[in-house]
């Protein structure tokens, strides 16, 4: 069975801005805690996504590369709101860091993601990590994804 575990933060500082980045155009099929289904375009590659509920920092999660027009098609399908932003990714003391930058309605918003191979695994804090927002829904991309007023 796929695994995710996934610790997620807020940035503060700007030390991760020479890293490469990839636009993403994600919407849901399904937003409930129980089971998410997403479709992503990133750059010219699209993926749908299954993921079940999260506990502690671990859930399961299945992804699939897809067409991109299977995609396209797959986001007009989608629950209104999407997300749009850019994921840059970067290494620090062993482990892979992505950094997302939010455009449109969270425009400003900087979420930085380690995945692991168990929850107890350690990691050195990159300088420009804040605080930890792993377990805080505000920040889960399926509520993100949800539409604001100005949509």
């Amino acid at each position: 069975m796929g695994r995710e575990i996934e610790r997620k933060f807020l940035v503060t500082g700007d030390g991760w801005r020479s890293a490469s980045g990839v636009r993403f155009t994600q919407g849901y099929l399904s937003r409930i805690p129980e089971r998410t289904v997403r479709v992503r375009i990133a750059g010219p590659r699209a993926f749908l996504t299954i993921k079940g509920k999260t506990d502690g920092a671990t859930r399961a999660e299945f992804e699939y590369e897809i067409p991109v027009a299977d995609a396209e098609a797959l986001l007009a399908l989608c629950e209104p709101g999407r997300i749009d932003k850019t994921r840059h990714t970067l290494d620090h003391d062993g482990h892979t860091w992505e950094v997302d930058e939010f455009h449109g309605a969270h425009q400003g918003l900087l979420l930085a993601e380690i995945e692991l191979d168990h929850e107890d695994e350690p990691f050195t804090r990159p300088p420009w990590l804040g605080a930890e927002v792993t377990h805080n829904p505000r920040y889960y991309n399926a509520t993100l994804s949800r539409p604001t007023p100005k949509d």
